[in-house]
């Protein structure tokens, strides 16, 4: 299976990087970026083919297209590959372009998927988000999710309209578990620890709380009332987050996030 990049970025070196793991040759790989030290730093760690421009040497071998450029970049892009297509799948990973705006860049194209990758898959720990037009068939689909899953776990979407929800929740996610995290080891520095012991207390207890979800059958608001010892500490502790509305804070950054992907997909379809 040939791919080609467009762009060099570091989402598409995380891909090319998974898939090398997964056995694939470097030989099944070409990225197209005009930034000339882009295409050096991939060729020499991964030895692959490069070119400063999409034109047809570019694309030639390719059965994916992974448009792998910022969004504001994707329309110029796809006027550019537009002429080229063949049956290609084409896989947009630009956040906030749809599907309906690249066919109609790409002069009616329709052998379209869109994916919602989030920041973990810089080390292979992802969840991407797939969509997929009508004219991708089974094994276009398949072809899609072996891409996306060298650097993660994948989810299909009955609607386009479901990757804003994807975005709001694990597009946006790994931030809010940072600000925890942010805040956990600023509660640890208030209580008299210094920024290393804050820091190593912070990321053990929530790697350790992931790991143990991940290993159990229960949901999480059973293994927090299994830990939740009436008149105990963790009650009050759980007690002052519930007062503070903590879970209602949760939701509204969702609604939030939710309501600017679909304000950002709109900006970016104006493009004619």
């Amino acid at each position: 299976m040939n791919i080609t990049f467009i762009g060099g970025g570091n989402m598409a070196r995380a891909l090319i990087g998974g898939m090398v793991a997964r056995g694939v040759a470097s030989n099944a790989f070409a990225v197209v970026d005009p930034s000339a030290d882009a295409r050096s730093t991939i060729a020499a760690r991964f030895g692959v083919a490069t070119f400063a421009a999409i034109e047809s040497p570019s694309v030639a071998h390719a059965e994916i297209i992974v448009l792998a450029v910022k969004p504001q970049n994707v329309r110029v892009a796809s006027r550019e590959l537009a002429t080229l297509l063949k049956r290609q799948i084409v896989i947009s990973i630009a956040a906030g372009i749809r599907l309906t705006d690249l066919s109609r860049w790409l002069l009616g194209y329709r052998r379209l998927v869109r994916a919602m990758p989030n920041t973990p898959a810089m080390i292979g720990a992802g969840i991407t988000g797939l969509y997929a037009l009508s004219g991708v068939d089974p094994d276009g689909r398949a072809r899609a999710s072996s891409v996306l899953e060298a650097v993660g776990g994948t989810l299909w979407c009955e609607r386009e309209s479901d990757l804003d929800a994807v975005t709001a929740i694990s597009g946006s996610g790994p931030a809010y578990v940072f600000y925890f995290l942010e805040a956990l080891e600023d509660a640890a520095r208030a209580l008299g620890f210094g920024e290393t012991e804050a820091r190593r207390l912070a990321l053990a207890t929530f790697s350790g709380a992931i790991r143990l979800v991940e290993q159990s059958d229960s949901e999480p608001s059973l293994l927090r009332a299994q830990v939740t010892s009436k008149g105990g500490t963790t009650e009050r502790g759980i007690a002052a987050l519930e007062e503070a509305g903590v879970k209602a804070a949760v939701a509204a950054a969702a609604r939030a996030a939710l309501a600017r992907a679909g304000e950002l997909g709109d900006l970016f379809g104006s493009e004619s």
